[in-house]
């Protein structure tokens, strides 16, 4: 499993988080309320979380090409959402939890 997360700041991040969730479940499956997000697209997830002034991004996928495609393709819909906004993303490896026992 390959992993990606990222930290954005922001007042509203709440709001991005609602309007990435809205606009991504018209073609996608999509679970979401104003302060937790799950985007299941083909290539892998993005769970988001919201706290604050803080929008937390997690994309997980199964090959290092998908897990590009999908951190791009919430990027550039949250930057594009943002505008007037300046939006900094930049992504770290992350590390998928540890199996429970």
């Amino acid at each position: 499993m390959h992993v990606a997360e990222a930290q954005v700041k922001s007042e509203k991040a709440s709001r991005y988080l609602v309007q990435l969730c809205k606009h991504f479940a018209h073609k996608v499956p999509t679970d979401y309320d104003a302060s937790t997000g799950r985007v299941d697209f083909q290539p892998g997830l993005c769970i988001m979380h919201a706290v604050g002034d803080q929008l937390s991004l997690r994309c997980e996928a199964d090959s290092e090409p998908a897990l590009h495609r999908v951190k791009d393709v919430v990027e550039i819909h949250l930057v594009r959402f943002a505008r007037g906004e300046e939006i900094a993303v930049t992504w770290t490896d992350g590390r998928p939890a540890a199996p429970s026992i």
